[in-house]
């Protein structure tokens, strides 16, 4: 049975790099108007923190506390930080922002609120940690890694390590690497360490000079030097933490501080039953330089330098050699910034075996780049962060810095607001969705990202959600039967709903001799099936029979059926309905532009499209308007060229249907219309017996009111699966925020 040269028995094609992996990030809020730590609640729009799995108060109330899921990669665990810190953001007040330093801006106690939570014991436990440590200690914040071993990969290892228990295997093989991430802590120190100094009155006694980690030193956060726990074996391990609970050295388990803890169980004795799950470190400072914390490349760095653990042997003494690491690394942690590393650190030891698994394994050359970042930060301590931060320091102060990152990066997150940062690639409305349900605490999993398809949940309750609306609410054939036209028209018309009148053509042929019948007629062309306005073509004057058999073969081009409809006369309007009820009501103006006495229409559509709110594919509350077929067709009916010059104020319009999704204008005008619309409009999706439905009405005159018998409108079409986010992030109006709504629908037992 043996815990050492496991890694270099693997075959070259073992999954080494195979990994799950949870961030932990700490960040003080602060106050713009005071500059100092905000004296505000936690926000409560981040829903009961009692149970929230992601934003948690740490220690005091404006120390936030953002978790990640567990990721099966650090490319997604970072991923998952970057949306959990945008919606922290995004939901503290706007004069507040994130502290982007692991030392906090000057403070006194008497600033800093203990937390204030709901569990007795958890608010008892900060306020002896207050009498205990101070208040000031508890201010400072880092990053936690959290790092457990592939399944395969820890498979690999106990095939020939000759171990009978995979039990007792996992805990020898966290415990090594335990022992040597204490022996070599310090490169980590030196590498990551961004705590260079203390404000004035922060330490029992100021420092004299900056130096590289406080957070990491003695100085930082540890315990009394009467807490020894021993890393000798698990059983000397989970023993020696009992013994200072049992006689008051510490309060509970968890107030054990090191820079790395074994972790996978409520108490530490269930290890040696249960086994010890992964490895909790706990060493890193705020990276000022990153906007989450800490970059892409130091997650990568890091689980290289694990790998590298594990392929060096065990120490042999092992107490005397982690007091001596414990001792070197607080010597790298108090010296200067700019300067190297002593001679006596064991560089070589730790750099060669992590080459090693490089070169053993044929790791992409990523990682061979990442050790090279290593070996050059070692030849120039100038690259590293703290050599980095150095030149920042004015007057041994880091505040005038600390404040401009920290506001740029609260800035950065109200860019395009409409977006989940990390997520930009999903549908807009799913993003939207995302974000509520990770401001409220709601569980998620991303079941298929290219389908938009979630899973939510709280406690035992599940949802599945796919693009943003479609959910169990909605029985299987309803959204098949809005996906039909011809039906829907069918089944509003049964009920006595008014739809225009029309035919339907499978065949083109069929179609062009329908054309004497409407020759005189205003129509609209429109696939039978489609969605988002695609392949729509409508004639308000009739129809030369070249034109409409050009907007038979867009038609077609988007479905094998197509309808050809009486235009209806009017002002269209989208009509949210949701469980029965109208949340929303919409304007829409068709795709557009005006002139300006100099620009050509081509140019027009170029400026117009430099809005930041317009974007393609639905990632953006406006979509670029184009000029495809259909808006040609459109100009040339008006007798314009895409390269004809606009007189000044000349509006020219460049669709007639007036989707979002085809470059048309929102205007949210949900307060300003009548009920008796609304009210026919729930009407209309309570006869299809849809749950989530976009309803599209035409309406001559609004101020006449509607009703069944007399509706003053027409139905042109219901949508299942609407789009949401056009009618929170309008061109104009305020906006309504419809995905809440969704959530609050799904899961009310925690936002009715």
């Amino acid at each position: 049975m043996t815990i050492n040269q496991l890694l270099q028995q693997l075959e070259p094609t073992s999954p080494i790099l195979q990994a799950s992996f949870g961030l932990e990030r700490e960040s003080l809020r602060i106050s713009k108007q005071s500059q100092t730590v905000a004296q505000t609640p936690h926000p409560v729009s981040l829903g009961a923190r009692s149970y929230h799995p992601y934003i948690q108060t740490d220690y005091s109330e404006p120390q936030l506390e953002l978790i990640t899921p567990v990721a099966q990669s650090s490319k997604e665990a970072l991923r998952f930080l970057t949306a959990i810190t945008d919606v922290a953001q995004r939901s503290m007040d706007r004069e507040e922002y994130l502290w982007p330093l692991s030392m906090p801006p000057k403070l006194e106690e008497e600033d800093i609120r203990i937390a204030d939570l709901d569990d007795p014991f958890e608010v008892s436990y900060r306020h002896y940690l207050a009498e205990k440590y101070g208040k000031k200690l508890q201010s400072m914040s880092g990053v936690h890694y959290n790092i457990e071993l592939g399944k395969d990969f820890i498979a690999d290892l106990f095939r020939v390590s000759g171990y009978a228990s995979e039990v007792h295997f996992k805990n020898d093989l966290y415990l090594k690497l335990a022992q040597n991430f204490i022996r070599y802590h310090w490169l980590l120190t030196y590498l990551y360490g961004a705590a260079p100094i203390a404000q004035q009155g922060f330490l029992k006694e100021d420092l004299t000079d900056c130096v590289r980690s406080i957070r990491n030193s003695d100085l930082g956060y540890v315990n009394d030097s009467d807490v020894q726990v021993s890393y000798e074996s698990l059983e000397a391990y989970v023993q020696s933490i009992e013994d200072c609970v049992n006689d008051g050295r510490l309060i509970a388990e968890k107030e054990f501080y090191s820079p790395v803890r074994l972790r996978g169980s409520k108490h530490n004795r269930d290890y040696l039953t249960q086994g010890v799950t992964y490895l909790e470190c706990r060493s890193f400072d705020l990276d000022p330089f990153h906007h989450l914390g800490i970059s892409q490349e130091t997650l990568d760095t890091i689980h290289l330098f694990i790998l590298a653990l594990l392929w060096l042997d065990s120490p042999q003494q092992v107490t005397k050699e982690l007091e001596t690491a414990k001792d070197l690394n607080h010597q790298i942690a108090l010296s200067h910034p700019l300067e190297a590393l002593p001679d006596k650190a064991p560089l070589k030891d730790i750099l060669t075996a992590m080459a090693a698994v490089i070169q053993h394994f044929s790791l992409p050359h990523y990682y061979q780049d990442l050790l090279q970042q290593i070996e050059q930060q070692v030849a120039d301590p100038r690259l590293t962060v703290a050599g980095r931060l150095y030149p920042h320091i004015q007057n041994h102060s880091l505040e005038d810095f600390g404040r401009l990152k920290g506001q740029q990066n609260q800035d950065q997150a109200w860019t395009a607001p409409y977006a989940l940062k990390g997520y930009e690639s999903m549908e807009l409305s799913t993003q939207m969705l995302l974000f509520d349900a990770i401001q409220k605490g709601i569980h998620f999993d991303i079941l298929d990202e290219s389908d938009q398809f979630l899973k939510l949940w709280h406690q035992d309750h599940i949802e599945y959600v796919k693009n943003g609306n479609m959910t169990a609410k909605d029985n299987y054939v309803i959204p098949l039967a809005m996906a039909n036209k011809v039906v829907t028209k069918k089944i509003l018309a049964e009920q006595h709903f008014p739809v225009p009148a029309g035919a339907e053509f499978s065949d083109k042929q069929e179609a062009l001799a329908y054309y004497p019948l409407i020759k005189n007629k205003a129509i609209v062309v429109k696939p039978k099936s489609t969605n988002f306005g695609l392949g729509i073509s409508i004639f308000e004057e009739a129809a030369s029979l070249p034109a409409y058999e050009k907007a038979l073969d867009i038609a077609f081009a988007e479905d094998t059926s197509l309808l050809v409809e009486d235009y209806i006369a009017g002002t269209e309007y989208r009509f949210f309905v949701l469980d029965g009820k109208c949340e929303a009501v919409l304007l829409r103006v068709a795709a557009n532009v005006v002139g300006d006495g100099r620009s050509s229409i081509r140019q027009l559509v170029e400026q117009k499209n430099q809005n930041p709110l317009r974007g393609q594919d639905h990632r953006s509350p406006l979509e670029k308007i184009q000029l495809g077929a259909i808006e040609l067709l459109m100009l040339e009916q008006q007798g314009y060229t895409p390269d004809d010059r606009l007189a000044e104020g000349v509006q020219v319009d460049l669709r007639r249907n007036s989707n979002i999704s085809t470059g048309g204008d929102s205007i949210d005008i949900t307060n300003d219309m009548d009920t008796s619309y609304k009210e026919l409009a729930a009407d209309m999706v309570k006869a299809m017996g849809a749950w989530a439905c976009g309803v599209d009405l035409i309406i001559p005159d609004r101020s006449k009111k509607a009703s069944r018998t007399e509706p003053n409108c027409t139905c042109i079409e219901l949508n299942f699966n609407p789009s949401m986010y056009m009618h929170t992030y309008c061109h104009e109006g305020p906006g309504q925020i419809i995905t809440g709504k969704i959530l609050a629908k799904l899961f009310p037992e925690i936002l009715s």
